[in-house]
């Protein structure tokens, strides 16, 4: 009865969300409205880029380009959204799309494309996922799922940023870098192609730029696999289908390569840098100070204009623990890019180490406008907790705790201290159960990571002759991290699987 119960809500639930493709016409289960995703797009567009090294605002020319190749193919989609294209700055291959028609492609993958019919293949296969609202149909389906069985989100992350993001994963953000089916990927080329050839533009460029992705991933080149791979895998059967689709297109068009050629001449020219650039991010990672300056100088002496170097260099100065060298670097990064959160982020935590509270707390303010991250928070609640302020810092701890990762294990440590005196049951779980002869036995949980005693539970009972009856009783011995201690309180009777009548009052941490 249970499955045909289940069976018919799922019916229910797919016949009241049907709705019709506005690329393929065909009918699909959607519970998610062409306003919510327009809604979704906007809400998470600047965040997504912030996570993702920002925009790549140093070649304002080729940002124009790419948008009015992006609008030209995305206008022959029939379907009316606010299109939006953006160059990130970021090394990482990659493109994506988020519902409501936000798109973006890296650097990384401008760097390698050869034409403007590659680019139109690339901006035309992302316009095919908002327009026929692929993502819209991965969190449909994930909720039928939900019904029945848990549901994974697959999430990916291409930058040394989206580690950093606290408040949690939002589930927009999550689809937009999620591997889409295989379905979706041949929906999104036949039709990307269809609107780049409408547009004017050659559909050989589509065939090539796939043979071109599939060599690159047979050569398994790791910064390709971590990118526009991992969402968007290439495979000789999308070669094969593009070949096809390219034969029942008009034949020629415009390949556009010296057109494509002039304009990244600049951002070309910037290749070494970057490269540069990236090796000292590398290298920083792996402890690798003194090489990670001498990358970073690498960098500034080939392009000075660009911000991330002189963040870069600020970032080695900080693990040197030279702050007023490191916030030097961060304000030139400022100076030449205000609006990207990590600058700032950087140049707070900086000024926080040389007691300078008041513009750390500036900086960190700053930066929590442009992207909510775990150590914006976990430094802001440090300030808080120093100056006294112990509800605003278990506010801020109670995030970057939530955010998981190693700072949320930091900050779970100082909110245990901070909140478990006043707080215990949030920290300390409980559960009743019976003895042989009936009477109440409370258990406890220790669900920190530090081992703590003095445990005194409340117990609000109601006896045999209905009299309500309360009393307090007390766990001795410490509490291991994970460990359980029990009490058998004397009370009764009780009934397994009944309400639980006891509260954890006070709990304390062993210094």
């Amino acid at each position: 009865m249970r499955r045909l119960a289940l069976i018919s809500a799922l019916m229910l639930l797919f016949l009241a969300g049907c709705a019709v493709n506005p690329v393929t016409g065909k009918r699909e289960f959607m519970t998610v409205s062409p306003a919510q995703e327009i809604e979704m797009g906007k809400k998470n567009y600047s965040p997504m880029q912030q996570s993702q090294g920002g925009a790549y605002d140093v070649d304002p020319e080729l940002s124009r380009y790419v948008q009015r190749v992006g609008n030209r193919v995305a206008s022959q989609s029939g379907v009316s959204l606010p299109y939006q294209f953006v160059v990130l700055n970021n090394s990482v291959p990659n493109a994506w799309a988020l519902p409501g028609g936000k798109i973006a492609i890296n650097r990384g993958l401008l760097t390698e494309l050869k034409s403007e019919a590659e680019l139109a293949a690339v901006l035309g296969h992302e316009a095919v996922h908002a327009a026929a609202r692929h993502t819209a149909r991965q969190i449909s389906r994930s909720q039928i799922m939900q019904v029945g069985v848990a549901a994974t989100a697959i999430a990916t992350s291409d930058s040394d940023y989206g580690n950093l993001v606290a408040g949690g994963a939002n589930l927009a953000a999550q689809m937009s870098l999620s591997k889409y089916g295989r379905s979706a990927e041949l929906e999104s080329d036949l039709y990307g192609m269809q609107y780049m050839s409408k547009a004017g533009y050659d559909p050989q460029g589509a065939v090539a730029l796939q043979e071109t992705f599939v060599r690159l991933s047979e050569g398994r080149r790791s910064d390709w696999l971590s990118g526009l791979f991992a969402s968007h895998p290439p495979s000789r059967e999308r070669v094969q289908a593009n070949i096809a689709t390219a034969a029942s297109l008009p034949k020629g068009g415009e390949q556009g390569v010296e057109t494509f050629r002039a304009v990244m001449q600049k951002t070309m020219s910037t290749v070494p840098a970057y490269k540069a650039y990236d090796d000292g991010r590398k290298a920083l990672a792996e402890k690798k100070i003194d090489e990670a300056l001498g990358l970073a100088n690498t960098a500034l002496g080939l392009y000075n204009e660009e911000a991330h170097f002189h963040a870069l260099r600020g970032d080695v100065r900080l693990a040197a623990d030279k702050y007023d060298m490191a916030i030097t670097n961060y304000t030139r990064a400022i100076d030449r890019r205000d609006g990207f959160f990590y600058y700032h982020l950087q140049r707070g935590i900086a000024n926080k180490e040389t007691g300078r509270t008041g513009i750390a707390e500036a900086d960190l303010k700053r930066s929590l406008e442009l992207l909510p991250t775990a150590p914006a928070h976990f430094a802001l609640g440090g300030i808080a907790e120093d100056r006294g302020n112990f509800e605003e810092a278990i506010g801020h701890y109670k995030l970057v705790a939530e955010a998981g990762g190693d700072y949320g294990k930091a900050a779970t440590a100082v909110l245990v201290k901070l909140d478990l005196p006043s707080n215990p049951g949030a920290y300390v779980a409980r559960g009743c159960d019976a003895d042989a002869n009936g009477k109440l036995i409370v258990s406890v949980r220790n669900d920190t990571m530090v081992t703590i005693d003095g445990v005194q539970i409340s117990v609000s009972y109601t006896d045999t002759a209905g009299r309500p009856v309360r009393q307090q009783h007390s766990i001795r011995g410490q509490i291991a991290p994970g460990r359980i201690a029990s009490v058998n309180t004397g009370m009764g009777p009780y009934v397994p699987g009944s309400n639980c009548p006891a509260q954890v009052i006070a709990a304390r941490i062993v210094e």
